[in-house]
């Protein structure tokens, strides 16, 4: 059910040092389109996402939700629907040679998500659900949970310890920044170090979702994208292992979540920068 290529986390060590050590030994990305759409969009963006992974040597995974059912407007975009939704991801899968990532919502699609997945997400605002994550913990694939925006870093501990439970081998992390008044993530860089000591898991930082400003153009969210390659270097020197970024070739025709996504064009010089900041922290 693999692909032919690495998958982000999968098959990453500990160093000696232990739990509370040195990062992952490599970068890794998760990135793709907020939502999937057609199938000219979804393969323009994983077949650049190969050719990094191919240009920097690092493994990437391919991420992109079939139904984002937490939109703030009853009248946002939410996608395709789990069967039309998985049925794209297995073309992307396919025809890029990546492994796919998406979320899951209700206990009841993870099984038929990890039918065609190679990785599960939990998001944010459902990362204490205690059936969602058990569903996903006992498929067996990996799963990477989104810490929610009102949690302190060591309280994911819990979340981590309920997929554990349900029989999850591989969990990834992933910071998204904290609430910081009305409409505005702020990002505590201690959160890496302090997650990782706390459940052992590779910690993935948010970039797209860090610049997100909830709400910001009524009925949806705006964002401050012309800070994503900053934070993300930012985080990869805080211990980061991984980086999630939202992409698009054109972010303002995207259904959801344009106003905090990364051109597609810019993502190579935003991983160009991040590499090198993790190659310096590692000397």
């Amino acid at each position: 059910m693999t692909s032919g290529r690495a998958l982000f986390f999968s098959g990453r060590r500990r160093t000696a040092s232990g739990a509370g050590g040195k990062p992952w030994t490599s970068l890794f990305l998760i990135a793709g389109p907020c939502v999937l759409e057609d199938d000219g969009l979804n393969f323009e963006i994983a077949d650049h996402l190969a050719e990094l992974a191919d240009r920097f040597d690092l493994p990437v995974t391919f991420k992109a939700s079939f139904d984002k059912a937490n939109r703030s407007s009853a009248s946002s975009a939410r996608g395709p629907g789990l069967e039309a939704g998985l049925e794209a991801l297995a073309r992307v899968r396919e025809r890029s040679g990546l492994p796919v990532l998406t979320d899951i919502h209700l206990p009841e699609q993870a099984a038929r998500a990890a039918a065609v997945v190679d990785a599960l997400q939990i998001p944010a605002f459902l990362c204490r659900q205690t059936d969602l994550l058990r569903a996903a913990g006992a498929t067996g694939r990996p799963v990477s949970v989104k810490k929610g925006q009102w949690m302190a870093p060591g309280d994911i501990g819990g979340a981590i310890g309920k997929l554990r439970e349900a029989g999850a081998r591989e969990v990834a992390v992933t910071e998204r920044g904290f609430a910081f008044g009305y409409g505005r993530w702020v990002v505590d860089m201690r959160s890496f170090a302090v997650m990782r000591e706390t459940t052992g898991c590779p910690t993935v930082f948010d970039a797209s979702h860090a610049v997100q400003l909830p709400g910001g153009e009524g009925s949806v969210s705006g964002g401050e994208p012309e800070h994503i390659g900053r934070l993300a270097a930012a985080a990869v020197a805080a211990g980061a292992d991984g980086l999630f970024v939202e992409v698009h070739p054109d972010p303002g025709a995207a259904p959801s979540d344009g106003s905090n996504m990364l051109p597609l064009a810019e993502l190579g010089a935003v991983l160009e920068r991040a590499m090198r900041v993790r190659e310096a922290v590692a000397a």
